[in-house]
């Protein structure tokens, strides 16, 4: 199991970004977090799930939606701290 932290720079507010991460975690199955707006504009997610399967969720976030411009991701490792059942937006 691998737990990342993960931060998404560029045009990723207001675009669906967040729905649609929901949806792509959800078709992959098996990962866990969440996907929140932070005031600098950046996206911020922390994600739960094995080897094979944050790796095609990494390139599904450097990537993102239709609408959305990705310029950077940040990712880190980072200790458990999973308290989520399934992956779900954060307000």
């Amino acid at each position: 199991m691998r737990y990342k932290k993960i931060i998404v720079s560029g045009n990723v507010q207001g675009v669906g970004f967040r729905e649609f991460l929901r949806k792509e975690a959800s078709r992959l199955g098996g990962l866990r977090g969440y996907a929140k707006n932070l005031k600098s504009g950046d996206l911020e997610i922390m994600l739960a799930g094995d080897n094979e399967k944050v790796n095609l969720f990494m390139k599904i976030c450097r990537r993102g939606p239709l609408l959305a411009s990705v310029k950077e991701v940040h990712e880190e490792e980072v200790d458990s701290e999973d308290d989520f059942d399934s992956f779900v937006i954060k307000y």
